[in-house]
């Protein structure tokens, strides 16, 4: 169980959450919403015990499993199924039996005897902890998780940024945490581990607190919504479940603006009335407890909600370039033994669109890694064109500096530009005041997204590459990039589960990993997006 009483947030001046008190208790299966920015990801983290409110407290009792946006994932050497084990602690014992099984095939009698009277005694430990069943039941998580048996094998290091999330995930629901916290859980998840995630939560007995801009997720699994409202700081609770939570909402809105209406009716006659009575000197005490009672009627209602900011988005116009800006030739790349895609050709056109598809681990962010010069490929070449200016998105956001802050950032990706020039464009981007100082350690997915978007904005390029360009979005601030990405006049090539994100790039030919094969975009395609 998770305790809050009276807990404040604060970055700078800028309060984010003001005495704000509530519990997550067995049972409770809440989804926290608010526009990005609006501090859902600081909330998240304090809950946690990874940060401190500002004022207030937070208690906690019985395990908690957290899953942040930008999960940390340790040892990047090790094994993906012993990162999963070790929410459990099953991961030193399963590696020392790994090594006793190989000791007790050796020639030397001493080394074999010794082994042989230590393996029982850890198959012991293993089996008071769990044993064989726990480790099913992991690999049963994973396998629903999109990872098979040989992603569980690998390291870490091997694996791609959606892969060591689905990890992640699969470790914090090993766990058997009491209360877990899931930062925008369906990241990098395909459409059947989505639909998996969505039953796994709906049965959950334990309580949850749940980020997601997974409309389905949040409606099939939530019983309590908590609003973080951006432009009041408060967070507004409802003891309902998704649909009937946007109803009320609405319902609310209309009183509003009803109950307002009526009193600014009340208060224009009362004004009006006490405007005459001002001119007769002996109803002048009158006139202003008339003008006086008039602001109280007005200021005893609620004024209609605010709407939320959006980011004002606008891809560059594209600099001028030569026929083809960007052609890569028979690429390949391995990590170690693991072969992850081979004899990979892409020719990319002045305004062409592209949509690389694959299952995940199959290369696609790989590829893109390649095209931007990130990486090296183990084979082939990738030959920029004249006039070529890329602009790279990286899913995990790895194009931003994390030691310096939002303004530097921008900075550094647009020198030519004046700090008053660099400030107006972060301030269409919602980075206004102290937010334009803060060090990108700090920001949310959707922050980090947003500072991302703006480096594109300032930089001309005639070649987008876009890794999962609409992950850790609200839904307003996904339609502003979608309308963007429709206008754009260069070339993309794009990396994306949404099928929404596809439909507005309207591609002209698709490539499928690991084969490199490439084909004409056609509508057949649209079914393997959410599944690629």
């Amino acid at each position: 169980m998770i305790t809050a009483h009276d807990v404040e947030l604060r970055v700078g001046v800028r309060v984010l959450l003001t005495s704000a008190s509530f519990r997550i208790g067995p049972g409770d299966r809440i989804g926290l919403v608010g526009r990005n920015g609006a501090g859902k990801t600081t909330l998240t983290r304090v809950l946690a015990g990874e940060g401190q409110p500002t004022a207030g407290r937070v208690t906690r009792s019985g395990d908690v499993g957290y899953l942040p946006q930008d999960p940390r994932t340790g040892d990047l050497d090790v094994v993906a199924t012993d990162r999963i084990l070790a929410a459990r602690g099953l991961d030193e014992i399963v590696r020392a039996m790994r090594s006793t099984e190989g000791a007790m095939a050796s020639a030397d009698d001493a080394t074999r005897d010794a082994a042989m009277e230590r393996y029982p005694r850890l198959e012991a430990r293993f089996t008071a902890a769990g044993g064989y069943a726990a480790e099913s039941e992991a690999g049963r998580i994973a396998s629903n998780l999109g990872l098979d048996e040989r992603v569980l094998g690998q390291p870490l290091h091997t694996l791609s940024g959606g892969q060591r999330r689905r990890v992640e995930l699969a470790r914090i629901l090993f766990s058997g945490a009491d209360t877990l916290l899931l930062d925008e859980p369906t990241n990098h998840l395909d459409a059947d581990s989505i639909v998996w995630l969505r039953d796994y939560l709906s049965s959950y007995s334990g309580g949850f607190l749940v980020i997601s801009h997974d409309v389905g997720l949040v409606r099939q699994t939530v019983n309590k919504v908590f609003h973080l409202d951006a432009n009041r700081g408060e967070l507004d609770q409802y003891n309902l479940g998704w649909d009937a939570y946007l109803e009320q909402r609405e319902t609310d809105e209309r009183r509003r603006k009803r109950e307002r209406a009526n009193a600014e009716k009340k208060a224009a006659a009362l004004k009006s009335q006490a405007d005459k009575m001002r001119a007769k000197a002996t109803k002048a005490v009158a006139a202003q407890n008339m003008a006086r009672r008039a602001e109280r009627l007005l200021a005893g209602v609620e004024g209609e909600r605010i709407h939320d900011k959006v980011a004002k988005l606008r891809f560059p116009d594209p600099a001028p370039c030569g026929r083809t800006p960007l052609t890569a030739t028979g690429l390949s790349k391995s990590y170690g033994s693991l072969e992850v895609f081979t004899d990979v050709d892409l020719a990319v056109d002045r305004g062409t669109r592209v949509v690389v598809l694959g299952l995940n681990g199959a290369g696609k962010t790989t590829l893109l890694r390649l095209l931007a010069g990130v990486e090296e490929a183990d084979t082939g070449e990738v030959v920029p064109g004249h006039g070529l200016k890329l602009g790279y998105y990286a899913q995990e956001h790895e194009t931003l500096d994390d030691t310096l802050t939002v303004v530097e950032n921008l900075r550094h990706a647009a020198p030519d530009l004046s700090d008053t020039q660099v400030r107006s464009v972060l301030g269409s981007f919602l980075f206004s005041g102290d937010d334009a100082d803060k060090p990108v350690r700090v920001l949310s997915g959707g922050e980090k997204t947003r500072l991302a978007l703006a480096t594109l904005v300032v930089s001309s390029a005639n070649v987008l590459l876009l890794d999962e360009p609409t992950n850790n979005l609200d839904p307003a601030s996904r339609e502003e990039i979608l309308s963007a990405l429709r206008g754009y006049a260069g070339a993309v090539v794009m990396v994306s589960h949404d099928e929404g994100a596809v439909h507005a790039l309207a591609p002209d030919r698709v490539v499928l990993l690991p084969d490199g094969d490439e084909d004409l975009w056609n509508d057949s395609y649209a079914d393997l997006v959410s599944l690629a």
